[in-house]
């Protein structure tokens, strides 16, 4: 999966291709809350909706597709090469139960203008 961000006062949008095909990613962020809400649209298809919090320099949260798939995921930045920063190499990836409870964390710092991530 490729997948580039920008984040500009309080929108995110993007681009970028997975197994399905080419998508794009509209929604907003709040950097209060560290809480970002977006669709990827693969176009001429079907939508994901996600909602993802902020945690160092990645993004993790919940997919959903209604009528009622889902599941979680986890974004975070690489490197013009396309490799993984080091730090980010010791995050992993926890399923989420069905009935979870997403909660904010203390700020967004640092928070980019722009990355390319890799998801899992």
């Amino acid at each position: 999966m490729s997948l580039t961000l920008e984040f500009a006062g309080g929108i995110v949008t993007g681009s970028g291709n997975d197994d399905i095909g080419f998508f794009t990613i509209v929604g907003t962020y709040d950097i209060q809350e560290l809480e970002c809400n977006f669709i990827k649209t693969y176009p001429g298809s079907h939508e994901v909706s996600y909602r993802g919090f902020r945690e160092g320099r990645g993004i993790w949260g919940v997919w959903e597709i209604p009528p009622g798939a889902r599941g979680g995921f986890y974004i975070w930045p690489v490197n013009k090469m396309g490799e993984e920063m080091e730090e980010e190499k010791k995050q992993a990836i926890i399923p989420l139960p069905s009935n979870s409870r997403l909660l904010p964390y203390p700020k967004f710092y640092n928070l980019p203008l722009a990355f390319n991530c890799r998801t899992k």
